[in-house]
């Protein structure tokens, strides 16, 4: 039987599929697949009190069905269940020890996780940490309350939570709870558009990755590609689709394989159709990603446009054009944009028609950085002197 440590409390299924069914360009057929998916997954899970929950939402009870029969049904093992643990919890408290009642304790606040009563939980789960005397065990419910913030995308209570977790980590936490609050991270860090951290914590996780209670491994393997291309440099990310686990998998996720060799190998045109694919199948479907695509699919351009003029002083805008499979138009508006932001180290000189640039090399971006740190350290030393005196 599965450690209920590790069990997939709350189920991510049910967000996920809630999230396709609220998202406002899924298709008829992907909506009616995910709410088939969520109503399911909802009765199975006990899940009376989440249901009710997207019931008493207006704009979710326009696209999620009362279901009074099933409501009922749930409701009455919700009671059955409760009432069992605390008939298990009393008689802990009077005749057992207390290893028999932390169990109890912490089987009452998975349930409640399980079933959706957020505040219930949190507040089962500080019962259970008050009472527990391993520090596996505390651990164990820290993760738990990481996993209702994810859930239901309370930040606070996420942020809490890992800073809770890595506290008892470090106080001892054997390496399987340790490489489970790295993937946890990566995921939060995702969430909030921290792609660098997401990036170097989902790299660390790889080749140990366990935390399925989470997420699949296959999706953590999409994450973690989705992530480097976005954050490593050219040599790092070579290193990436070379790991075994990235090989193993990459063939089976359509368009990654093509999307990360094609930025590699500079083969802009098939990286620009293979970003649409991405953006479509796996960001804008993504509970996690889809709040950042539009920001993600702006960096990749840059990315790729950056990589480009690196290998050129000066490059024809036709050319350009060409390279990526789009117009002369749409490069001089969209290099326009980045230029103007900082975000492009060049300039179009529109008469000839090239894109020339402006990227210093190393010896003087050292030199200008030197220069410029000389320059802050004489004027510390003048404020010194003038203070001496």
């Amino acid at each position: 039987m599965e450690d209920d440590s590790v069990a997939p409390v709350p189920n991510p299924r049910v967000q996920q599929s809630l999230f396709e069914v609220m998202r406002e360009k899924s298709d008829e057929a992907t909506r009616e697949k995910a709410l088939g998916v969520l109503l399911a997954e909802i009765e199975k899970e006990e899940m009376g009190p989440y249901y009710e929950f997207l019931l008493a939402d207006e704009a979710i009870a326009r696209r999620v069905p009362r279901k009074d029969e099933m409501l009922a049904s749930i409701k009455q093992k919700n009671d059955t269940e409760l009432t069992r643990l605390q008939n298990a919890e009393n008689q802990a408290e009077t005749s057992e020890g207390e290893v028999e009642l932390h169990t109890v304790l912490k089987q009452r606040a998975l349930y409640l996780a399980q079933i959706g009563d957020k505040d219930a939980a949190l507040a089962a789960i500080q019962v259970a940490l008050e009472k527990a005397t391993g520090l596996g065990s505390k651990i164990d419910l820290c993760l738990l309350k990481i996993r209702l913030g994810l859930f239901y995308g309370d930040t606070d209570l996420t942020l809490e939570s890992i800073a809770q977790a890595s506290e008892l980590i470090e106080k001892g936490g054997d390496w399987d709870r340790r490489n489970r609050l790295t993937a946890y991270r990566a995921v939060y860090a995702a969430s909030v558009r921290d792609f660098a951290t997401s990036s170097k914590l989902c790299l660390e996780a790889l080749s140990t990755f366990t935390a399925t209670e989470l997420m699949e491994y296959e999706d953590f393997i999409k994450l973690t590609v989705l992530m480097g291309m976005v954050t490593l440099s050219r040599r790092d990310l070579k290193k990436m689709m070379e790991s075994p686990e990235v090989l193993q998998t990459i063939e089976q996720l359509p368009h990654l394989g093509t999307y990360s060799s094609s930025l590699y190998n500079s083969e802009y045109a098939a990286f620009f159709r293979a970003l649409a694919e991405v953006e479509q199948v796996y960001l804008l479907p993504s509970r996690v990603l889809a709040p950042h695509t539009q920001y993600y699919v702006r960096e990749m351009r840059i990315i790729a446009f950056a990589q480009l003029l690196e290998s050129y002083r000066s490059v024809a805008l036709d050319n350009m054009a060409a390279a990526f499979g789009v117009t002369a138009d749409y490069i001089d508006r969209e290099l326009s944009r980045f230029i103007s932001a900082g975000r492009l180290a060049a300039v179009i000189d529109k008469v000839d028609g090239v894109i020339e640039n402006r990227r210093p090399d190393a010896k003087n971006a050292q030199y200008s950085r030197i220069i410029k740190e000389g320059d802050v350290l004489l004027n510390s030393l003048q404020k010194l002197s003038r203070t001496a005196l």
